[in-house]
């Protein structure tokens, strides 16, 4: 009873760590962005959360934040990816496309297939580091871990600090909250897509990349 006990406080006190940096990083100012010029690429890259899956083609969150923006938006998303995967992939994306900013929203299926996260945040860390060695900008997008909560794991905010990346940490919990804006229990559908696209919009003008 008591090794039962201890693991239901450590549930809790790992809930409580992720909701104060995800608050934090939340409130806090993002870090600014070199403005994008009208004729910039920008790569939102992931998986199932970035291609579009539960909508149509031209309601995934990129295809409606290039309207919301006026920049070419390309949609890299593979569903089903891991985040392993995703960092082998990365490279050869980075060099076709040539983007000014990525848009990552990554770690999904590690989470629910309950892989290692410290593994998850060693390659969400490659990604990074991959894109800041072609001298493109990063915006992070958590993503919830499916539960009462649905909140994202500490490393997001943890990795947003690390790196000083504007974070988006509210709109997939949000959405993925509420029946009517989701297509299933993991994906959003048009009116979801269309929410995630516009919180997006909004941290990119805070942080200075459109205006």
């Amino acid at each position: 009873m008591r090794d039962e006990n201890h693991g239901a406080i450590m549930i809790v006190v790992r809930l409580l760590l992720a909701l104060i940096l995800l608050l934090g990083a939340a409130c806090s100012k993002p870090p600014a962005l070199v403005p994008l010029s009208p004729e910039a690429t920008v790569l939102a890259f992931g998986d199932s959360l970035t291609f579009g899956t539960g909508a149509g083609e031209t309601e995934s969150y990129p295809a409606v934040l290039s309207a919301m923006i006026g920049r070419k938006v390309v949609n890299a998303g593979i569903p089903g990816e891991l985040s392993a995967a995703g960092a082998a992939r990365l490279p050869e994306v980075l060099e076709r496309e040539k983007p000014a900013l990525l848009i990552l929203c990554h770690g999904g299926n590690d989470l629910l297939r309950r892989q290692d996260q410290g593994a998850l945040a060693e390659n969400l860390r490659a990604m990074v580091r991959a894109s800041r060695a072609q001298g493109v900008e990063v915006v992070l997008l958590a993503v919830p871990s499916l539960g009462l909560t649905l909140t994202p794991p500490p490393l997001y905010a943890e990795l947003a600090r690390e790196f000083a990346l504007p974070l988006e940490s509210r709109a997939l919990p949000q959405i993925l909250a509420k029946n009517s804006l989701k297509s299933d229990q993991i994906h959003p559908n048009a009116d979801g897509y269309r929410q995630i696209a516009g919180a997006v919009a909004a941290l990119l003008r805070k942080c200075g990349a459109v205006q």
